[in-house]
């Protein structure tokens, strides 16, 4: 596996494929716009207010300058492609998942294996804007999570990500963060743009995401996130994203 420093590279647009067994990289910005395609495995991404689950075939754009920070706990395959301000007509404005389609996938393989130390020939070049051109039309995906900054609510976010199948109301999560509930529901809308039951649910959504892609069985992972219907976990999660989970890992 390559490994250099993308600030270092005077390419205004390039791409890097990148494979782990596991990941967890610290918090970091580039000065270029960065996409992260995973090809396999599931990547985690996350900002100091958000948070995505990508599982293969989906994206996550970050913005110049924003810090994030990338882990998996199981093998990932991903391509990064790095693009200055200069290299795109609609540089994203805002970190937000992306479902790239077969040409994008092909085009950031290819991209991978161009230099990176000189300057493109024509046909790589060529290359490299057909990608950058296909980018701003993507469909957004919903992977992602906006994480509370209020300390009670943040608190009570907390603990529901470490045991997501706790089956605890909101007055008792409130209680034990030290918030009345009528005060934690107002955060939870005031500062992710979902009510708690929505956040909840989304929260149960990507940490099945995860674990299924890391392999784990559809009843394991149901349990896990706090559905004893297997069925019921199923329907959720068709209902979230178009297919059964068997369906959408195959």
């Amino acid at each position: 596996m390559e490994i250099l420093d993308p600030d270092g590279v005077e390419q205004p647009a390039f791409v890097i494929g990148e494979h782990h067994e596991t990941l967890d990289e610290p918090l970091s910005a580039s000065r270029r716009a960065r996409l992260m395609h995973v090809s396999a495995g599931v990547l985690i991404v996350r900002t100091q207010t958000e948070r995505w689950v990508v599982p293969p075939g989906h994206a996550v754009w970050m913005p110049a300058g924003v810090l994030h920070r990338l882990s998996a706990t199981s093998p990932v395959r991903f391509y990064s492609l790095y693009a200055g301000m200069d290299a795109m007509p609609l540089p994203p404005q805002h970190a937000v998942a992306v479902v790239p389609d077969q040409l994008v996938a092909a085009l950031l393989n290819a991209a991978a294996d161009l230099p990176h130390d000189t300057p493109f020939d024509e046909p790589a070049a060529r290359l490299v804007q057909v990608l950058l051109d296909r980018l701003p039309g993507l469909p957004a995906a919903p992977l992602g999570l906006n994480w509370p900054r209020d300390p009670r609510a943040q608190s009570i976010a907390d603990a529901l990500s470490t045991n997501p199948a706790d089956p605890a109301v909101l007055e008792e999560l409130a209680t034990a963060a030290g918030v009345t509930a009528r005060t934690a529901a107002r955060l939870f809308v005031k500062e992710t743009g979902q009510t708690f039951g929505q956040w909840r649910q989304q929260l149960r959504l990507l940490v099945a995401l995860e674990h299924l892609g890391a392999g784990a069985s559809v009843t394991q992972v149901a349990l896990e996130v706090g559905y004893s219907d297997v069925s019921s976990f199923i329907a959720m999660f068709r209902d979230a994203f178009g297919d059964t989970p068997a369906r959408y890992f195959r």
